[in-house]
């Protein structure tokens, strides 16, 4: 009963950051149907309510896997010490929890640039923000490769 669950809990996660980082791609294409107008490196454009709304859905469900991810993985080293005298198992465990924060910093930073982008109140000129949701979006999917090691190396890890 208890791989049922993880192999749900594993898909679960992966699903959440699947559809996070097509929303996110989806945000960068509705920011790109918009006017603007670019002159070598400064760009005018308005905002898209459209990639506002779904750049938004797609920090939210990121937010949502990671949370997830790091509740059902849990953490069973949690000192230096502790990792030092570790398996290899648990220190590729730490590795991918650390490895997921980073790329959770980074996908959120994207994907939040690209919403502050395109809120109402941003139109305005300045220099060219291009590809932060998409590249947001594929982060989102990266996260969810390193969500799921992570969540089979800390559980393999407490069979140990």
């Amino acid at each position: 009963m208890g791989k049922f669950i993880g192999i749900f809990a594993c898909l679960f996660i992966v699903a959440l950051d699947i559809i996070a980082g097509i929303l996110g791609i989806k945000a960068e294409a509705a920011q790109n149907q918009e006017k603007h107008l670019r002159l070598w490196i400064f760009e005018c454009k308005e905002p898209s309510h459209d990639a506002f709304v779904l750049g938004l859905a797609a920090v939210t469900l990121l937010g949502i896997a990671h949370v997830l991810a790091n509740l059902l993985g849990g953490c069973t080293t949690c000192t230096q010490e502790e990792l030092d005298k570790a398996s290899p198992s648990k220190q590729l465990s730490m590795a991918c929890l650390v490895f997921t924060w980073i790329i959770l910093a980074v996908g959120l930073s994207m994907l939040v640039i690209g919403i502050i982008s395109n809120h109402k109140s941003r139109a305005s000129c300045g220099f060219t923000h291009h590809h932060f949701l998409s590249i947001g979006g594929i982060l989102c999917m990266v996260h969810s490769l390193f969500s799921v090691a992570y969540y089979v190396t800390s559980t393999s890890s407490l069979s140990e």
